[in-house]
């Protein structure tokens, strides 16, 4: 039995939106509602589904999804397109889509070409004695397109219970969309909200994350328990600010966040740990070794360019400013807390975390007071 998307059965959990096109659904990440301001490098990767998932009851013991990824070569090197399947929080069988679009992206000089593909299926198994609710995480490193839903003749497939867990939204850089995990259940937002007991929109944006409006207004405008912004990296990684000009973006940001969730506890993370970057300013460049450096290492540190620990100094003031006139759920975290200087063997590129690097993240953020205060 094929049950054709979109179905009121079948929810789409960890979307902003979803886009209904000739065929199926298309899940976004930020509000279509501010399309018309994304670069198209963020109109890129916002419709890539980090976080993004289908929730149903059913009794099937084997699933297939029909779809057409937009998958990501970066300098011949493929991001897989991987699909999972959870049970009770536990994830229980996996495939990667082989099928689909191609954005081949020159690292040389950032020009991409787009081979177009088509439509597949990947098949999910998981024993099943009765009907539970199942959780299909789509690829964090690829966009989806989902065309349907497949179930055995005589399968039952019903809509599951509303979702009454707290709702946390994350907004970030690369480091929180993943593409380096082992899965889409595995990027570190995922690991710490299915440990705690949270339900998760990612926003992490990979190259994105430069305190944009659009990225505040979508926040303002969801539901939210708990709010995380990971501020800095993709500033430092373009050099596309200042000083003066970061420190009023960002309190600008928070302002519009506040106009929509002036009570809600918000957390404020600073960079992890990137050594080239730490105390020379951007911008960063991937050489041919596969390794990030900073442009200039010998650059001064003047008329206010950033470098990691600029950054990191500049949400500290920001943060004890609000803090001082009355945002007493406003926090702060270092993010070397989450991977630091003892963690950079996983850190392969000198930017990026690996798979086992981001699981040690999730696995630390899961026990922060900011998901674990009642």
């Amino acid at each position: 039995m094929r049950i054709p998307l979109p179905d009121d059965r079948i929810r789409v959990d960890g979307a902003v939106d979803v886009e209904v096109v000739d065929g199926g659904v298309r899940p976004h990440r930020l509000a279509l509602a501010h399309a018309h301001e994304f670069p198209v490098e963020t109109a890129f990767v916002e419709a890539m589904t980090s976080g993004v998932r289908l929730v149903f009851e059913t009794d099937a013991d084997e699933i297939t999804v029909t779809s057409t990824p937009m998958r990501l070569s970066l300098g011949g090197q493929m991001r897989p397109a991987t699909f999972e399947l959870l049970v009770a929080g536990r994830r229980v069988d996996s495939a990667v889509a082989d099928f689909g679009h191609v954005a081949e992206v020159d690292l040389a000089d950032g020009s991409t070409e787009l081979t177009i593909g088509g439509p597949g299926d990947v098949v999910l198994r998981a024993d099943a004695d009765d009907v539970r609710t199942v959780t299909i995480w789509l690829p964090q490193a690829a966009g989806a397109e989902v065309h349907s839903v497949g179930v055995p003749e005589g399968a039952i497939v019903r809509a599951s219970a509303v979702d009454t867990r707290p709702r946390w939204v994350h907004h970030g850089s690369s480091i929180s969309h993943c593409m380096e995990a082992e899965g889409p259940s595995r990027t570190w937002p995922a690991i710490a909200a299915t440990r705690t007991g949270h339900h998760l929109t990612n926003l992490g944006l990979a190259g994105q994350c430069h305190v944009d409006q659009f990225a505040a207004r979508t926040i303002r405008d969801l539901p939210a328990d708990r709010i995380s912004l990971k501020f800095g990296i993709n500033v430092v990684n373009g050099d596309t600010m200042r000083a003066r000009t970061f420190a009023s973006a960002v309190h600008g940001f928070l302002d519009t966040v506040r106009d929509g969730h002036p009570l809600t506890p918000l957390l404020v993370i600073s960079p992890i740990i990137c050594p080239v970057a730490e105390s020379a300013p951007g911008p960063t460049v991937l050489g041919e070794d596969g390794q990030i450096s900073v442009a200039d290492p010998d650059a001064p540190l003047a008329l206010g360019r950033l470098s990691v620990g600029a950054i990191r100094a500049l949400l500290v003031e920001i943060v004890d400013r609000r803090r001082a006139v009355g945002d007493d759920a406003l926090h702060y975290l270092d993010g070397r807390e989450l991977f630091g200087p003892a963690d950079v063997a996983d850190l392969p590129d000198g930017l990026h975390p690996n798979g086992a690097g981001y699981e040690r993240m999730g696995e630390r953020f899961a026990e922060h007071p900011f998901l674990t205060a009642g």
